[in-house]
């Protein structure tokens, strides 16, 4: 069986961030990884308002916002990441380790706008693992404050040594000069830390310390492991000991060590100068150490009793544990610390003197998402990273109270009040304004402390500002239908499905309701044939202005609309047909205009609106109309020889090209010229010729980046070169009016302009003036025009002197970078060269290019280009190195995405004979001149572009920076686009499909699409163990768990079970337990419906809960769903475990009044105790399947009550169980998978096959390709495993298998990660039935979903062939090795080789990103053509994309 594994959804949990220069020396930036992935961030302060859902008059509830400005993926997992000033660097590196040894140095290359690799280290020979096979530690790196070396600990026994070399000029005797980057690095060298002292073992953490003349390394290790169990013989093991390392000499003496620490220490953290020293944090204890002074410890709770000897003060009013806690420094003497329950303490070191810290002050600050890791970013924003929950950017402000200590208890009570309301207040603000982007983040808690000494001490308060959403750990998944859908698309033959996961853990806890495309709202729709292109156009007519012909019109449209939306309704819908033009006035109703000024004889090339939405042009292929309303004020009749086949506007200019590429320019002028005040002056461009213009796009930039100038001085010109996307960023104007060349939605006035932030007004002074206040002096928009030539050629001009500025060659191809060459050679040398290129075959002609500006105040200009068969995206970002030449300062970077833009080859020569036959020249001119790209300003808050064709896609850019590609496939092809803005349709769209309907649509809002997927996440605020999805009823059974704390424990006496209640003192913390419940929630409003809570008893955990069919005479089919849980009672080792088995049924009933959602409720028709724990639950033919402890059990459920079929002996724990047929599928927690089959006529249970070797498995499912069987294992290691079963062979169940990815678990919670682990499991037949594949999809730990799809041999063998080249041909981020990412991962040896029957879909999506000749030229290296490897790549991506 071979198959392909797919990231369907990447991995959004986070891990680790540093906050650097990433880009260049004068922006900060914060760069985060979880998993295989990177995302750099920058933070914005004045974020556009007024479009989502907040009023831009409300000015708190503008918060400064998180922007995406790049993102980078790896083959490989990030264990550690860590960043460096490199000397004489214009940016900071980042130093990433992987699993095993491997360290990577990378940083940011601004000539590509992509990671360059600096250095690769690698440290994984055999000597170096001490004989030992499997590796359980993990390379952390640390560098030293002050840029001089790094460290990374690899095997738990080796310190690397990573030298950076200080200055230039004193290494002479080096001699490399020409080297350039490269001499930044010393050669590595590696210490074995037992050489300095035999007992430094079991290294714990490891830090740099501040203040220190040399590079000094604080290392925390336990020489002599103990337990909580055996602290009553060993206790305080821990010590610590530190090393100075002489970096020349490559002398590392240890020059402070301590022994006798608490036995909880769990990790350091260096204290920066003036205090310095070190904070050494334990579960239960915190100490501050330091050379030459006393140790100074305080005890956080009554634990610390009898478990340690160090001496230790009690912290009053503080009763804490920091295990799996979190912190960083936000000034020189505090902390902020969050704990595993998300609440945050200011801790405050206040010292006597210089160097010693006399006491620890703790205050209650807020409480938060349950944190990963944590970084403070510029003073006053603090940035919480989540794998449980959404990553939070907080803003912390100080209040300074001086507090005498006689004051301190009058202050208590008044202080309180004032504090209950600013929670009310933050929680409501943020809930308020987010209430419609369905990002609901925990509102975050403010307490106020009272300082009881008598120093100065300041009180924190914290507010959120933005979140990064997160859907993991993905813990259970479940399909169902979504429960609103347009009745247009009820009868599709492949039914839609949403997916729900759970998500989260504790007060993090939701559900994430995902969806893979857009399904629009239809709110109605027409049947007009034959329209092929339509465009909306915004009417601004005046009351008093309109002649008295249209007056009531005029006036039925004015009075209802809210005065600041009412110059963006549209007024007008104009639809082109073969042979003539429909003219739709859009008001209250839509309805057919007979007479009006617009031409309607014949077809139309393009309408659109000009001078700020005033007037509209309509161009026809004979001439231009410029209108007020339905008035003609200026008609051109324009005649070049050939009908005009494009019109593209940039306000004022209007470009138009005829069918033989001839182009001409207009500009709106107002001036009293023959009478009129406002008209079309024509200026024809200056352009050479030689080669036939075949497209063409206007662009109007607001986003400052496309510029001639150069930089003022050199210094600027470098930093220029290092900025990323838009790098003035502060100064851009809401740049409502960007043009496009598809429908110039010319909303808001020009000259609007809103303040930019407050930081730093001189990262851009040299382009803008600045007024004193930070605001900007009006910027002008500039206008640009790019033009494709039949030659390859794609050249931009300055508009209005039409003075090139920018010149690419060979276009079409898709390079990944298009680099400006328009300096130094005349446009007519370009052309001479041709002939050069054509060797690789003709080159491909665009169709159609479009420039936009999306994201936040439209400071990200795109471009898209249509090429014969294919999409290419590009980015701009700003490169400034070519000095003195004008030209354009960008230059663009392709982007990568699967959509299909490659047609049937069948259909298409059709398609051509006809037009060729049928029509004219004309004809087929105009048909083939439809804009596929269609820009959006406003369509429920997102802007960006609507790409129509075979594979319809929305492409997203909000402020939050990220592009967002989501595929809207429910309708099929679409044809034409145009956003709708109207009384009846608020902020919607009209689009036709293949089949000549006009649907008015909009956008569900419930949705967030500024996501992989769109998603909704739904919080519970309680962890989600399970999730299933009943059918018959539409709705949801959930199994959800609370920690209770636990005071009692069971004792057996005899036989009787006593609860002995346990007293302990008041700073005492009580152990927590899980108390279950069984909800039902509904997809309509994802509420949980009321009064159908089951509450199991205490102690009792639920293992597993499933819907499953029974055999029941209610129903035709004779098998009928119920919602099946398995539970099982832990009381301690003494107590016989013992479970249930929980029957339910879903029934409907009378709603309460006022409570729709009460029609659902639970029936328990069966719940009785076990002879063991109920451990996993299926159904087969129609029983019930249950593994009771060493034993699996078919039961049948008759009267309410199950009676005993059959059961069989098994292995030591079965967790999981799947059935297909008559056939089940177990999983052992150690012992790997059993097949079990069961006989109706004989009524035995009987086992078909096992796997002999031991496998930590952790899900299962069942893989179908036509008519073989596979069985798909997720296990402990992180691979990917898929079985057969062979009957002949001598061993029952062969495995072929390829790893997919790992990354370390928490052994807090035993989750380990599919690029992690896969936890849950859905499966879902394929679109066609009869080819009865089936895909296996995989939700994982950290927020992924990956598939598993089945393929042909032949398939196989061809992309296995392209997957062997990619791996060496391409240069692959940080320098690691996509095979060695997915080889399968084992700790022990086994005697045969696992079959690599597993392509790696990721790598062999690259093959999209090359251009045309890499990819012509890789295909033959491996004999077939690319196209088709682009067949079978792009049919893998059609026939996963489900839901």
């Amino acid at each position: 069986m071979y198959a392909v594994y797919r990231q369907a959804h990447p991995p959004t949990a986070i891990e680790f961030s540093v906050y650097c220069n990433f880009f260049s020396t004068d922006e900060k930036n914060l760069v985060v990884a979880g998993t295989s992935q990177l995302y750099v961030y920058r933070l914005i302060h004045d974020v556009e308002s007024g479009t989502k859902t907040e009023k831009s008059s409300d000015v708190k509830s503008r918060k400064e916002k998180l922007e995406q400005v790049a993102s980078f993926s790896l083959f490989g997992n990030v264990m550690s990441m860590a960043c460096v000033q490199l000397v004489a660097a214009k940016r900071d590196a980042l130093l990433l380790s992987f699993k095993d040894a491997k360290l990577s140095v990378v940083e940011y290359d601004p000539g590509t706008h992509d990671l360059k690799t600096l250095s690769l280290h690698f440290f994984e020979e055999p000597e170096l693992k001490d004989g030992f096979v499997q590796n359980v530690h993990i390379p952390i790196v640390r560098v030293d404050p002050e840029n001089r070396c790094a460290v990374s600990l690899i095997y738990g026994t080796r310190l690397v040594v990573l030298p950076f070399r200080k200055d230039t000029l004193t290494d002479e005797q080096e001699g490399i000069v020409g080297e350039g980057q490269k001499s930044s690095f010393l050669p590595s060298y590696i210490i074995d830390v037992r050489e300095l002292d035999e007992k430094l073992l079991n290294i714990i953490d490891m830090k740099f310390l501040h203040g220190y003349y040399e590079p000094t390394l604080l290392i925390l290790y336990e020489p002599n492991q103990t337990w909580p169990g055996r602290v009553a013989v060993r206790q305080d093991t821990c010590s610590i000991v530190a090393i100075s390392l002489n970096i020349m000499q490559k002398v590392h003496p240890v020059i402070w060590s301590l022994c006798n620490l608490p036995f909880d220490c769990t990790q350091v953290m260096p204290v920066p100068k003036p205090i310095g020293g070190v904070v050494v944090f334990a579960v239960n204890s915190l100490l501050y150490l330091n050379q030459s002074v006393p140790p100074y410890g305080v005890s956080l709770n009554s634990q610390t009793n009898g478990t340690t000897a160090f001496p230790l003060r009690v912290q009053e009013e503080v009763k804490i544990s920091l295990d799996c806690s979190q912190s960083t420094f936000i000034a020189s003497d505090k902390m902020v610390i969050s704990l595993k329950g998300g609440e945050i303490y200011v801790l405050t070191l206040i010292t006597d003197g210089m160097r010693s810290v006399r006491a620890f002050h703790f205050d209650k600050a807020a409480a938060s998402v349950l944190t990963t890791c944590m970084m403070t970013m510029e003073p006053g924003y603090l940035f919480l990273g989540s794998r449980l929950g959404n990553s939070l950017l907080l803003k912390y402000t100080e209040k300074l109270q001086e507090t005498l200590p006689e004051e301190g208890k009058d202050k208590e009570k008044p202080d309180e009040p004032p504090n209950k309301k600013k929670r009310a207040d933050a929680s409501g603000n943020w809930t308020a304004s987010k209430a419609g982007l369905l990002d609901e983040v925990d509102e975050i808690e403010v307490y106020g402390s009272e300082a009881q000494s008598g120093t100065q001490l300041a009180t924190f308060s914290f507010e959120v500002c933005d979140s990064i959403l997160n859907i993991g750990p993905c813990a259970n998944a479940s399909m169902g239908e979504p429960a609103f859908l347009s009745e247009e698309f009820q009868n599709n033959p492949e039914p839609d499905l949403e997916v729900v996961v759970c998500s989260g853990f504790g007060k993090n806890g939701a559900l994430s309701v995902l969806q893979r495309s857009i399904r629009p709202q239809v709110v109605t729709t027409f049947e007009l044939p034959g329209c092929h292109d339509m465009w909306t156009v915004i009417s601004s007519e005046k009351k008093e202005e309109a002649p008295e012909g249209d007056g009531e019109t005029a006036e039925e449209t004015a009075p209802e609309t809210a005065p600041e939306e009412d110059n963006k309704k549209h007024g007008f819908l104009i639809l082109s047909r073969e042979d003539s033009t429909m003219i739709l006035q859009t008001g209250q109703e839509i309805m057919e205009l007979d007479t009006s000024g617009f031409a309607t004889q014949g077809p139309t090339v393009y309408a659109g609106n000009i001078g700020d939405n005033k007037y509209i042009v309509q161009v026809s292929p004979m001439g231009i109309r410029l209108l007020e309303g339905v008035i003609q004020l200026h008609f051109i009749p324009v005649d070049l020889g050939s009908p005009i086949v494009q019109c593209t506007v940039a306000d004022p200019y209007v470009v138009i090209m005829t069918a033989e590429g001839q182009v001409t320019m207009f500009v709106l002028k107002t001036d009293s010229y023959m009478g009129k005040t406002h008209r079309l002056a024509l200026q024809k461009p200056q352009i050479h010729m030689q080669s036939r213009v075949i497209t063409l796009c206007a662009y109007r930039d607001v986003s400052g980046m496309f510029t001639t100038e150069n930089k003022v001085f050199s210094t600027a010109r470098e930093e220029m070169a290092a900025r990323p996307h838009s790098e003035t960023e502060t100064v851009i104007q809401d740049i409502s009016n960007t043009v496009d060349d598809e429908e110039e939605m010319l909303y808001g006035d020009s000259n609007t302009f809103f303040s930019p932030s407050k930081e730093e007004p001189s990262r851009c002074s040299f382009t803008f003036n600045f007024n004193k206040d930070g605001s900007i002096n009006k910027v002008e928009p500039t206008h640009w025009c790019m033009v494709v030539r039949e030659s390859g050629v794609m050249e931009i001009y300055q508009l209005p002197e039409w003075r090139l500025v920018f010149l690419v060659k060979n276009f079409p191809v898709g390079q990944r970078v298009l680099v400006d060459s328009s300096s130094g050679q005349s446009a007519a040398q370009g052309e001479g060269k041709k002939e050069e290129v054509t060797r690789q075959g003709e080159i491909p002609l665009v169709k159609e290019v479009t420039l936009v500006s999306l994201g936040n105040r439209q400071t990200r200009p795109y471009l898209l280009v249509h090429v014969d068969q294919e999409l290419l995206i590009y980015e701009a970002f700003p490169y400034d190195q070519q000095q003195g030449q004008n030209n354009l300062k960008v230059r663009f970077k392709k982007v990568p995405h699967n959509i299909n833009f490659r047609e049937k080859k069948v259909k298409l020569s059709k398609k051509e004979k006809k037009s060729e036959g049928g029509q004219g020249e004309e004809g087929t001119g105009m048909r083939g001149r439809v804009a596929r790209f269609r820009y959006f300003e406003d369509i429920s808050g997102y802007s960006g572009v609507f790409i129509c064709g075979p594979s319809p896609h929305w492409m997203l850019v909000t402020s939050r920076g990220a592009l967002r590609l989501h595929p809207m496939t429910i309708d099929g092809p679409i044809e034409s686009f145009s956003p709708f803005h109207n009384i009846n349709c608020p902020k919607g769209f009209l689009y036709f499909n293949k089949q000549g309907e006009l649907r008015i649509s909009v956008l569900p809002t419930y949705l967030s699409y500024d996501a992989p997927w769109p998603v909704r996440k739904i919080p519970l605020r309680c962890t989600v163990h399970y999730v299933s999805y009943h059918v018959e009823s539409k709705v949801y059974a959930i199994c959800t768990s609370v920690n209770e704390i636990c005071t009692r424990i069971p004792r057996m006496t005899g036989e009787e079970k006593e609860f002995e209640i346990i007293e302990r003192d008041e700073r005492y913390i009580n152990p927590l337990q899980e108390k279950f419940s069984i909800q039902l929630i509904s997809p309509v409003s994802w509420e949980i419906i009321p009064n159908t809570r089951i509450d199991l008893e205490e102690w009792e955990h639920v293992t597993c809960m499933k819907t499953v069919s029974l055999k029941s005479e209610e129903t035709v089919s004779g098998l009928k769903g119920y919602v099946a849980a398995g539970t099982c009672l832990m009381q301690g080792e003494e107590v016989t475990c013992r479970g249930r088995i929980l029957i339910m049924d879903v029934i409907e009933v009378v709603p309460e009044p006022g409570q729709p959602l009460t029609k659902n409720k639970y029936k328990v028709l069966y719940e009785k105790e076990q002879k063991g724990p109920v451990t996993a639950l299926c159904h087969c033919n129609g029983y019930l399947v249950s593994a009771i402890g060493q034993k699996i059990f078919l039961w049948s459920l008759k009267d309410n009550d199950l009676t005993g079929m059959a059961f069989i002996d098994t292995q030591l724990y079965i967790h999981q169980m799947h059935s297909i047929k008559n056939f089940i599928l177990a999983a052992d927690v150690m012992k790997s998978i059993s097949l079990l089959r069961y006989q109706e006529e004989s009524k035995t249970l009987s086992l078909v096959s096992r796997d002999a070797k031991p496998l930590e498995v952790y899900s299962i499912e069942f893989m179908v390709d036509n008519n073989q069987l596979g069985f798909l294992v997720s296990d402990r290691d992180k691979n990917l495993l898929v079985y057969m079963y062979l009957p002949e062979g001598e061993c029952g169940v062969e495995t072929s298998a390829e790893r997919v990815s790992g990354l370390k678990g928490l052994a807090l919670k035993c989750t380990f990660i599919f690029a992690s682990c896969s936890k849950g499991e859905f499966r879902r037949h394929a679109s066609p039935p009869a080819c009865g594949l089936q895909r296996g999809r995989s939700p994982s730990l950290d927020g992924g979903v990956g598939l598993l799809l089945p393929m042909q041999e032949k398939t196989y063998r061809r992309l296995l062939m392209l997957q062997n080249a990619l791996t060496t041909m391409i240069p692959h981020h940080a320098g690691l090795n996509p095979k060695a990412y997915r080889m399968l991962n084992s700790d022990r040896r086994s005697l045969q080789n696992a079959v690599r029957n597993i392509l790696d879909g990721e790598l062999l999506n690259k093959y999209l990103y090359l251009s045309t000749m890499e990819r012509s030229e890789l295909a033959k290296k491996i004999g077939t053509t690319s196209d088709i490897i682009l067949d079978d790549l792009l049919e893998i991506d059609r026939v996963t994309a489900h839901f």
